[in-house]
């Protein structure tokens, strides 16, 4: 079987408080993009195998967790995993996650399990906060871990998505989410209000709070930023905890 995960970008991302179990609650609307793919094949083998354009080996990426994960409690047979990098790594736009939950769904659909989208975003919240966002892979409202989903109703037809990965930028999550500081809600509109705003307002009320410790770090992605407002971008910001940046232009 052969499909093609795409990346998702983040419109406003609020992290709201540290968490007694280490992670950050947050809250964001996951918006799928499809200008960005990986390749993924999944095909029955005599033995286990993983073919990477990253060089990565069996046991070192989340396809192959996805696999081991249903294989748990399914009797599958082994399979042959060939991926191909085409997204940016490091760059906020889920790209890993994208290829384990399309691993799920094509396994799932291969194999003939009989699963429901919400059992496969429950495998997939297994594997990574924004994993079960790509079950679905459409508009949705992300609190939680950003694993809570909630279908979201986006209009943005007449907006054409751009996105540009500085290059040679990666952003460690890890770091990203270490240097974030929660901020108080009080000072601005929630994130569900900012969203009812008309886009040509949201440079003033959508914000990503990963931002101010990243910019700092990496300028090349405020720079990136800029250049999008320069070009005419109704709205811009960067993904994720970056280095992404996208645009909104209007058609």
């Amino acid at each position: 079987m052969l499909v093609y995960p795409n990346v998702k970008i983040n419109l406003g991302l609020s992290v709201l408080r540290k968490r007694p179990d280490g992670y950050h609650d947050i809250e964001t609307l996951f918006v799928p993009y499809f200008g960005m793919t990986d390749i993924l094949e999944i095909v029955p083998s005599d033995k286990h195998r993983f073919v990477s354009s990253d060089n990565v080996t069996w046991d070192d990426d989340l396809t192959i967790r996805a696999y081991q994960l249903l294989r748990s409690d399914f009797d599958l047979p082994p399979v042959e995993i060939r991926l191909t990098k085409r997204s940016a790594v490091g760059a906020g736009l889920g790209g890993g996650s994208a290829d384990a939950a399309f691993t799920l769904m094509a396994l799932a659909e291969m194999f003939h399990l009989g699963l429901e989208d919400w059992q496969l975003a429950d495998y997939a919240a297994c594997l990574g906060s924004d994993c079960p966002f790509f079950i679905y892979n459409r508009p949705m409202f992300g609190s939680g871990r950003g694993d809570v989903l909630e279908d979201y109703d986006l209009h943005l037809a007449d907006y054409e998505i751009r996105v540009e990965v500085p290059k040679g930028v990666h952003v460690s999550t890890s770091e990203a989410y270490s240097r974030v500081i929660p901020r108080d809600r009080l000072a601005r509109p929630s994130l569900r209000e900012a969203l009812r705003y008309p886009v040509e307002m949201w440079p003033d009320v959508l914000f990503n709070d990963f931002e101010s410790s990243v910019f700092p770090l990496y300028p090349s992605v405020e720079a990136l930023k800029k250049r999008f407002y320069d070009e005419g971008a109704v709205y811009a910001s960067m993904s994720g905890s970056g280095s992404a940046v996208f645009g909104l232009f209007r058609k």
